[in-house]
């Protein structure tokens, strides 16, 4: 779900700092069945892990990452010695994960329940077929606002892109793609416009933005949506399942989905090369495949399912809320990051002149 430097660089240029890294899962040493779960931290209900656990008596480690770079940049360091058995990256990853040998080929004939994904997550352009990863959740980058009195507050980017008098301290992303990606949504371009002079567009709208009175800095979603809740900023740029769950927990704040459109991610799971437990792997993939299961993850992340079988399970609530499964018209508007490849440095030029007015 997140953020996006060149790749494969960021990975080699990581490498280093993970060969010492804390907390790494040991691979399995006796006879004990294991599977080891590199994953985004609060990314799975810890009651479906335990319940794994007794039903298929299979010990489960975790490792935890905030970043695909971490995560990537781990893995290599690894080679062919991982000690993890699943990963959870985002699919704008999966090329640099396929292009660096990191991920091997999945055996359908092992997963009985592949067939419940829905149809349009399982010809995913980084991955036709899904022949290496597994969808997991997928959601949106969007806004997190609070209501204010006498305000109308639109579903727009115009919240925090406009100039006008009623505009609240807000907060952008602290990432090239994500800001310049919204810039350009705002501007009526394509996410991953390669047009240059679209590009410096948006690079005159972020700095423009930032210069604004309102303008309280760049930051992570986490970030942003802790200010907006303790309520020192009107808008900040996050990820839809956060802001959800914050909504429900604070009736003023809600979700915005613009208009104009916005990102959409699809994370996925996938199976290490050299992965040392990978029939205990390909359980869990079938576990969480399972229709009840796969509501219980999405519940409990607020984030959308990808398992199509599992719909009848998600709380109607849930189902109405456009900030959690949002209607055609506006997912027609959304695009999915996409690795540009030598291109990225149009973007990590640009975000280097915005950062330094």
């Amino acid at each position: 779900m997140k953020s996006f430097p060149t790749v494969i660089a960021a990975a080699l240029t990581l490498a280093a700092a993970a060969l010492f890294a804390p907390g790494a899962a040991m691979a399995q040493t006796g006879a004990e069945k294991e599977l080891n779960i590199f994953i985004w931290s609060e990314y799975i209900d810890p009651d479906l892990i335990t319940e794994f656990e007794r039903t298929r008596n299979v010990k489960v480690r975790m490792d935890y990452y905030e970043s695909n770079e971490e995560m990537i940049a781990k893995l290599h360091q690894m080679g062919n010695q991982s000690v993890y058995d699943l990963i959870v990256p985002s699919t704008y990853f999966i090329p640099a994960l396929m292009s660096l040998g990191l991920i091997q080929p999945l055996d359908h004939a092992r997963l009985g329940n592949v067939g419940n994904i829905d149809p349009k997550f399982r010809d995913i352009e980084e991955d036709p077929g899904l022949k290496h990863v597994v969808p997991y959740q997928w959601g949106t980058s969007g806004l997190a606002v609070r209501a204010r009195d006498g305000v109308r507050t639109p579903n727009s980017w115009s919240v925090i892109f406009s100039d006008g008098p009623e505009k609240g301290n807000f907060i952008l992303f602290d990432t090239a793609r994500d800001s310049l990606g919204s810039a350009l949504k705002s501007l009526g371009y394509s996410f991953n416009s390669t047009d240059l002079n679209q590009i410096r567009e948006a690079g005159e709208l972020l700095t423009r933005t930032k210069k604004h009175p309102a303008f309280m800095g760049f930051d992570s979603g986490v970030g942003g949506l802790s200010k907006v809740m303790g309520r020192v900023a009107y808008a900040a740029q996050v990820y839809s399942g956060e802001a959800i769950k914050a909504a429900r927990e604070d009736p003023g704040l809600a979700y915005i989905v613009p208009e104009e459109g916005c990102e959409i991610w699809l994370d996925v799971l996938a199976i290490p090369k050299d992965a040392p437990n990978a029939d205990a792997a390909y359980e869990f993939l079938n576990y969480i495949l399972e229709p009840q299961v796969g509501a219980r993850i999405a519940s409990f992340n607020n984030y959308a399912t990808p398992n199509k079988a599992a719909i009848e399970f998600i709380p109607a609530e849930d189902l109405a809320n456009k900030g959690m499964y949002p209607p055609q018209s506006l997912l027609d508007k959304m695009e999915y990051m996409k690795d540009l490849g030598e291109m990225n440095r149009l973007f990590d030029e640009t975000w280097t002149i915005v950062k330094s007015r």
